[in-house]
């Protein structure tokens, strides 16, 4: 094959490559959640992705014209950009899960500690409810019925 015609498959696909990574990033789940900012700045770099593939004497004439000597230099230097922007909004992401795992647990080990403390509350009004109605002489003393709830709580924590 000549020069050519492998300039002309691999812009083919790298335009498909472009093309893929945006309807990607459109129809995956998490694109409801992705700020319109985040949104515009993909869709404006496969833009410009497609341009530089499909016209790279322009990427090297506009690298020229603001001092850098050739396209792929301009065009390695704008990934390093978006590559720190990518790194550095993952890194916010992460922190944002880490946050808000720490306030479930918290939260988790509260309702745990409040149960805990219920049942052992139930357990002890059940226990004397139990002695008061044996009775230390025989007879039976006037008890007030648990509710349903007590005696489901507090059976359960004994099995």
């Amino acid at each position: 094959m000549t020069q050519e015609a492998n300039t002309v498959i691999l812009q083919i696909l790298l335009l498909a490559a472009a093309v893929g990574a945006l309807v990607y990033f459109v129809r995956s789940g998490q694109s409801v959640g992705v700020r319109a900012s985040k949104r515009i700045a993909f869709g404006a770099f496969i833009v410009l992705n497609i341009y530089a593939v499909l016209r790279p004497d322009d990427l090297t004439y506009l690298a020229r014209a603001v001092g850098i000597g050739r396209g792929t230099d301009l065009l390695v230097y704008l990934l390093v950009v978006a590559f720190v922007f990518g790194m550095l909004n993952t890194y916010l992401r992460d922190r944002e899960i880490s946050q808000h795992l720490t306030n479930l647990a918290r939260q988790i080990a509260v309702r745990d500690a409040e149960l805990t403390r219920r049942e052992s509350e139930l357990e002890q009004r059940l226990t004397a409810l139990e002695e008061r109605a044996a009775g230390t002489n025989g007879h039976r003393a006037a008890v007030t019925e648990p509710t349903a709830d007590e005696v489901g709580t507090a059976r359960s924590t004994r099995s």
